[in-house]
């Protein structure tokens, strides 16, 4: 398995982003890029997710030019990711910090209800 946050977990990621046609399907229409950062140990792992028009890819490394941008610490992230605490929670805390146009996010409800099953296959490699 690669190590988490590495460039081979991101590009995990991106095959089965890919591999989804639900995903795919609720990208339709849709022009966006979601940047996401974690930081551990004063290290920064960045990547991120676009969504054009019924294609979807994870991308290695910060978007030039994101809609919207999360960062958070590794331990809300792993949280997160194992279904311990809810992402909306973790913003409502102030434990995850969003950036840019926030109301795109109401926008892609649909698309991204669908991201946390897809990328159920990362969990385990973030715990």
């Amino acid at each position: 398995m690669p190590e988490v946050w590495s460039e081979e977990w991101v590009q995990s990621l991106d095959a089965a982003a890919r591999a989804d046609g639900d995903l795919r399907a609720a990208s339709v229409g849709r022009h966006v890029v979601i940047g996401q950062e974690v930081v551990e140990d004063g290290r920064r792992a960045r990547w991120h997710v676009v969504l054009d028009d019924g294609e979807v890819a994870v991308r290695p490394g910060p978007a030039e030019a994101p809609d919207v941008t999360f960062s958070q610490d590794a331990e809300v992230a792993r949280a997160v990711a194992r279904g311990e605490v809810a992402a909306r929670t973790a913003f409502v805390l102030g434990r995850i910090r969003v950036g840019g146009d926030v109301g795109v996010l109401l926008e892609l409800a649909p698309a991204l209800s669908g991201l946390g099953d897809v990328f159920a296959s990362s969990r385990s490699e973030a715990g």
